[in-house]
């Protein structure tokens, strides 16, 4: 098991990826983790956005960091490390996605994919219950569109370095991410929607006082 090292060698922490590259390849192995830690964030973003599910993307980060390490003798730094990484992790997320479609029709319609993760007890949580919606929202993008989005709007990368990374051209990239805040604008507006008629609902207790007070007041 890797040892924490942020706190113990913040000169290593403060190397560029591809100088941390050559380390491990090296032989200092130890410091794959500051590489990990760098992108635990992105590549759970990305992979959660294809396959929608917590658990699962955790798994394919796993995996995407295992065949990363086996094939880091072979990063030549033609890319920046993180747009090879992040290749890496769509095509295990997107394999895992292949194989599941054996067994699971899928839909790719917005309204047919719901999320993976039931609400908890936080959900009555104001700024939770916000962070929610737009989770589910997200979740409910096509695996086409999810990863785009991610990339773009969640990680602020380019759309040049977002094509690199997953693959396709500038204009991809464009379209699929007029086409993803299309399909939350939609989903989130159908939500709202909902959720304001909620704010207003007048039943149960509210409902029985009031036609007390009115009998009382007749």
């Amino acid at each position: 098991m890797l040892r924490p090292i942020a706190s113990e060698r913040p000169d290593a922490v403060a190397l560029s990826d591809e100088a941390v590259v050559e380390r491990v390849v090296a032989g200092d192995v130890a410091l794959f983790e500051i590489l990990m830690r760098r992108y635990n964030q992105r590549l759970y973003r990305i992979v959660r956005a294809i396959l929608g599910d917590d658990d699962e993307a955790e798994d394919v980060a796993q995996d995407a960091y295992v065949r990363a390490f086996r094939e880091l003798g072979r990063f030549r730094g033609e890319a920046r490390f993180s747009t090879w990484l992040t290749r890496i992790a769509v095509h295990e997320a997107t394999a895992r996605l292949r194989r599941q479609r054996r067994f699971t029709p899928i839909d790719g319609g917005i309204a047919d994919r719901s999320p993976a993760t039931e609400p908890g007890p936080e959900r009555d949580a104001g700024n939770r219950e916000l962070a929610l919606v737009l989770r589910e929202a997200v979740d409910a993008l096509p695996p086409s569109l999810g990863p785009v989005f991610v990339l773009r709007e969640v990680e602020g990368l380019s759309s040049e370095d977002t094509a690199e990374a997953l693959g396709i051209s500038n204009a991809n990239v464009r379209a699929r991410l007029h086409r993803a805040k299309a399909l939350l604008r939609s989903h989130l507006d159908a939500r709202i929607g909902r959720e304001a008629r909620r704010l207003y609902l007048f039943d149960g207790a509210r409902c029985d006082r009031l036609v007390e007070a009115v009998f009382a007041a007749l």
